[in-house]
């Protein structure tokens, strides 16, 4: 079994998948609008330019990604990705980026599990935890 993520946005999923590939060094690998799918007849024409799928690789992960119609949009809650980052300062730049127009509900900082743990709400409604784990004690 494998687990990936598949995130939905009320219209801006271009523009955060941009904004990812930036942030977490990740590659776009598919993006396909409503306009050039079979749905295009199926949707308003301001819509078509919208995002129907979209891949994004970061390391082996693949984040999907979708614009739903405004009717069926719903802000996520109830869940949060977390992204697991090696290094404190990777940890740190991507939380920051992260929080840019977004909102902190804790900040990124040391923690009985980890060397940095934050937890926010990205400009595009994608709420996220950030946990850098500290290396194993050498004996």
């Amino acid at each position: 079994m494998q687990a990936s993520f598949h995130l939905v946005f009320g219209g801006q999923c271009e523009e955060a998948f941009q904004f990812y590939e930036r942030t977490f060094g990740g590659k776009i690998v598919n993006i396909l609008t409503y306009g050039n799918s079979p749905m295009a007849e199926q949707v308003r024409p301001e819509w078509r330019g919208k995002i129907v799928h979209a891949n994004i690789a970061v390391g082996a992960t693949v984040l999907a990604g979708a614009d739903v119609l405004p009717e069926q949009y719903v802000k996520p809650q109830g869940f949060y990705v977390l992204l697991s980052v090696d290094d404190t300062v990777d940890s740190e730049r991507i939380f920051s980026a992260l929080a840019e127009n977004g909102e902190v509900h804790m900040a990124l900082q040391k923690t009985f599990w980890s060397v940095r743990f934050g937890v926010l709400t990205d400009q595009f409604g994608v709420p996220w935890e950030i946990n850098c784990e500290q290396a194993p004690a050498v004996a």
